[in-house]
């Protein structure tokens, strides 16, 4: 299934694009999209049967699309996860996951502003498969109970600020934090839809030049292993979201001068099955 949520900012409503790509209502079914919802199978059955069947009303195409997912409960990140990327950054490849974390509240919809910080130089894009997790994990022993606890994937854009990041003191929260830099959707797209999540090509365009193309078949770390090896370190529990990583082609891995973002600057994104994002960036 494809679940998402529209209509305006903090204000939107569930719903489910249908298989003929009709636009759904599930808001006299369930109240959101959130984290109760992913752990609900009984509930998802009966959005499953009422998308199959036609008795969803339908709502207008044009409604705004917001996050497909409410009330997020962390947004854990892995770093360098691609080969071609710890390339171009000059870095080591990892021996383990490089783990970092991004606030819920950097969460904006797919095709929303984003904003480039006051001050900023180098904001950057990333885009990044983001794993929804759908039922309680600690200690995974395999890949196998790693991969029965994802709910569903969704397309995210990680956007950075390589100063703030790296050159003002060590910390990578200080360029992942910033307000509007974590686009997610348009869809959360259930497990049972993606039946490789390592088999997933990633595009970004800057002004429309290609920037990014990879595929998650390029990860040092797959999925599996990331959320069996963060479920070692904290619980993981329905409605969480990890990014993934992203390949090469980010503006930090060009040759001078780099390529950053400037407002006025409009980047679009895709994953095959879970659809495209489209920003225009503006001064904060």
């Amino acid at each position: 299934m494809k679940l998402l949520r529209v209509g305006p900012a903090r204000s939107e409503r569930p719903a489910l694009l249908d298989h003929d790509g009709v636009l759904r209502d599930l808001s006299a079914l369930v109240p959101d999209i959130d984290g109760t919802l992913l752990a609900d199978a009984a509930a998802l059955e009966r959005i499953a049967a009422a998308g199959a069947d036609g008795s969803l009303p339908e709502l207008d195409a044009s409604l705004r699309v917001g996050p497909p997912l409410a009330r997020i409960g962390k947004i854990v990140c892995i770093g360098l996860n691609y080969h071609d990327h710890a390339t171009e950054t000059g870095a080591q490849i990892p021996v383990e996951p490089i783990v970092f974390m991004k606030a819920p509240d950097t969460v904006v919809g797919p095709d929303d502003t984003v904003l480039v910080p006051r001050g900023s130089q180098k904001t950057d894009w990333e885009v990044e498969l983001a794993v929804v997790i759908g039922s309680e994990l600690r200690y995974a022993a395999s890949h196998e109970e790693a991969l029965a606890a994802v709910a569903g994937y969704a397309v995210a854009h990680d956007v950075s600020e390589r100063e703030f990041q790296i050159e003002r003191g060590g910390q990578w929260d200080k360029g992942k934090n910033c307000e509007t830099f974590n686009p997610l959707g348009p869809w959360l797209v259930t497990a049972d839809e993606i039946p490789d999540p390592q088999a997933l090509p990633l595009k970004l365009w800057v002004n429309g030049e290609l920037k990014q193309d990879g595929s998650t078949a390029s990860q040092i770390f797959p999925v599996a292993e990331v959320v069996r090896y963060l479920s070692h370190f904290m619980t993981l529990y329905p409605g969480d979201v990890i990014n993934t990583g992203t390949p090469a082609g980010v503006a930090m891995g060009q040759p001078e001068p780099k390529p950053y973002l400037r407002a006025g600057d409009v980047v679009e994104l895709s994953i095959d099955g879970l659809g495209a994002q489209r920003q225009v960036f503006k001064s904060a």
